[in-house]
């Protein structure tokens, strides 16, 4: 029984070893972009309304251009905007304080940290905030983003989505065993298939360590809840808010905090796999 279970060890350390070796190899060739929280550059987000505006901070991308973007909009606690639309359809995940998002004349409906909704474009809806800090996570398809009159409404054919955090369901990823307390992911959007973009939360149990393998030619991340930490050289706290970004075969050194689970928000078109590093998962 003994020499069984040595040999078993020995199996299991090789393999981490082998992990720990195709990691190395592929980030000493990835290129990844870390954006944390304490480096936003906030801005009107948007500017006619001077003052009383949310502010915005970009993450990837530019909302006055034409191409993809995902930034962080900052409400003030009270927040209430006027009815308006947009001419692009627009999806978030909340961050950090309560948020309603709807026609202007539903009941609150205050959606809290993890909860995602969608808003299509040329629908009319408002937007409050209560909260003693309000950040959500807003990404476009394509640009400009422009807040517009609601004389010029239209139905785009598409409809809201509003889910709150605690009506996300969790299923274990592909490749690990179902277990109540290892790695989880939910399903938002998008189609799962190679070349075709897609959104998903991730959450790695507190304590976990491992890896995120990704092959996707999009691969952007932002944390929403808890305190992971990114192993480069150095550890980088991902604070919620914070973001890091990979194009291609990249792997992903991940910690989550000790005593929360962290969840984080993917964006990619191309499959990606939770690799923890030991065989406990």
């Amino acid at each position: 029984m003994k020499k069984w279970i040595t040999s078993l060890l020995a199996i299991v350390c090789a393999m981490s070893n082998s992990i720990q070796a195709i990691a190395s190899d592929i980030e000493e060739k990835q290129e990844t972009k870390i954006v944390l929280l304490s480096d936003i550059e906030w801005e009107p987000l948007n500017p006619a309304r001077g003052d009383s505006s949310p502010k915005a901070g970009t993450l990837w991308g530019n909302r006055a251009g034409a191409e993809a973007t995902g930034f962080l909009a900052k409400f003030v606690d009270g927040f209430s905007s006027p009815p308006h639309i947009h001419n692009v359809t627009y999806r978030a995940v909340v961050i950090s304080g309560e948020i309603h998002n709807d026609d202007p004349n539903a009941e609150k409906m205050w959606m809290s940290r993890g909860s995602f909704w969608t808003q299509p474009k040329g629908e009319a809806h408002i937007t409050a905030a209560r909260g003693e800090e309000n950040i959500a996570l807003v990404e476009i398809d394509e640009g400009p983003y422009l807040v517009q009159h609601t004389h010029d409404a239209f139905d785009s054919g598409e409809r809201a989505v509003n889910i709150d955090a605690s009506n996300i369901v969790w299923v274990t990823p592909p490749g690990l065993n179902p277990s109540k307390t290892g790695p989880k992911v939910a399903y938002l959007w998008g189609i799962l298939e190679a070349g075709l973009d897609n959104g998903t939360f991730i959450k790695l149990p507190a304590g976990f360590v491992g890896y995120i393998h990704s092959t996707g030619s999009i691969f952007r991340v932002v944390t929403i809840e808890g305190q992971p930490v990114y192993l480069e050289d150095e550890e980088i706290k991902l604070a919620p808010g914070s973001y890091f970004s990979s194009s291609g075969d990249s792997m992903h050194s991940i910690r989550s905090g000790p005593d929360q689970d962290s969840i984080f928000y993917v964006r990619t078109n191309g499959p990606y796999r939770i690799i923890p590093a030991s065989s406990q998962e």
